[in-house]
């Protein structure tokens, strides 16, 4: 099989899918894999380290697109790249469709294979493929934030560990998945005074267990989080409905009820955001304010960090790469329930429900198109 890895072109975003440590062992299998012109530069790697792990190089990406047999990604497909996607085709990426109605519909024209590294799922149906990168935007989430509670970044003025005599930053965490648990591993590590809110409570009597005792477990409800949010600092969305749209845990009315310069963290922006008024923000313009209250919605925050996430995501995807390409993608697919989760569209139609429900689109099931 012939493996397409081009570079990404979303704004500031600075990871590539596969380090050439990837590239030396999808080549030992017996594949092909092309890497675009400088592709991997920005997440450290040459060129020259991409040749020495087998790689071709390519400078004309239609080329790279038109060739591949299957194209991995780090970040959903722009318009210019779904137009050079063909029918047939494996596109192997995160994808968040449930967000993104124009991308949904523009994919579903291109006949390819939408292979989503959100929605597969391992032997203990976690998310193996997403939590890599939920754990950099975890970590993120609670590091941007202190930064934008700075009042030369537009927020309060407040040091979120406190010092001796002056009472720390009061931080709410909206979800206790991976992304709510590392931001409130590193919040509370910061000495900030942490509440985390979940709607599982076997999953808040886990985190009661394993968290600092500067952390508090609240299961999360309307009436709980607005009896919350006058004392608080600093909030993190960090709500996850697998391949669906985030349910809205903070409305607009609710901003009225924060201080002035607090700022809100909304990680969940990938797929609609927890927070009404968020929005997609990038890395040059990450922040905007509404009613007073800072808003930090990088869609696409673990590209800051390229170098750490970029190995971090070929340690995840790697195994499923490898996978496709030695089995081609049916035979894979069906030879793993969970991967086949990963399967969002493919000839037109849609094969994850939760895609179609979000845009009232015919919904076909996995097994009958791999069938």
């Amino acid at each position: 099989m012939i493996v397409g890895v081009p570079r990404e072109i979303k704004t500031n975003e600075n990871r590539i899918s596969m380090t050439p440590g990837g590239v030396e062992l999808v080549v030992a299998n017996g594949h092909k894999v092309i890497v675009e012109d400088n592709g991997g530069v920005n997440s450290g790697f040459s060129n020259e380290r991409y040749i020495n792990a087998g790689a071709t190089i390519e400078a004309d990406v239609d080329k790279l697109w038109e060739q591949a047999d299957m194209i991995v990604k780090v970040k959903e497909p722009q318009a210019v790249e779904i137009a050079r996607t063909h029918p047939g085709q494996i596109v192997f990426t995160y994808f968040h469709f449930a967000a993104d109605e124009a991308l949904t519909l523009g994919f579903l024209e291109s006949k390819a294979w939408a292979v989503a590294y959100e929605t597969v799922e391992d032997s203990s149906k976690k998310l193996p493929l997403l939590e890599p990168m939920s754990e950099v935007a975890g970590r993120m989430a609670t590091q941007e934030g202190a930064k934008y509670l700075e009042h030369t970044s537009g927020g309060r003025g407040v040091l979120l560990g406190g010092v001796p005599g002056v009472k720390p930053a009061i931080v709410l965490v909206l979800g206790g998945g991976t992304v709510g648990t590392h931001a409130t591993k590193i919040a509370a590590g910061m000495g900030a005074n942490v509440t985390i809110m979940d709607i599982n409570l076997n999953r808040l009597r886990y985190l009661d267990d394993i968290l600092a005792k500067n952390v508090s477990t609240i299961y999360s409800s309307p009436a709980n989080i607005r009896e919350l949010l006058p004392a608080v600092d600093l909030v993190i969305g960090a709500v996850l409905l697998p391949g669906a749209k985030a349910p809205k845990l903070i409305t607009r009315d609710m901003l009225s009820l924060m201080k002035p310069g607090s700022v809100i963290v909304d990680v969940a922006v990938d797929q609609g955001g927890c927070v009404e008024t968020c929005r997609p923000t990038t890395h040059e313009n990450p922040t905007f304010v509404v009613d007073d209250i800072l808003h930090y919605c990088v869609a696409n925050m673990p590209g800051a960090v390229p170098y750490t996430s970029t190995k971090a995501l070929t340690n995840a995807t790697l195994p499923y790469v490898v996978k496709l390409a030695n089995k081609g993608v049916k035979a894979a697919l069906k030879a793993d329930e969970g991967f086949a989760l990963g399967l969002n569209m493919v000839d037109g139609k849609v094969t994850c429900e939760a895609v179609a429900e979000a845009f009232g689109l015919e919904y076909t099931p996995v097994d009958q198109v791999l069938s």
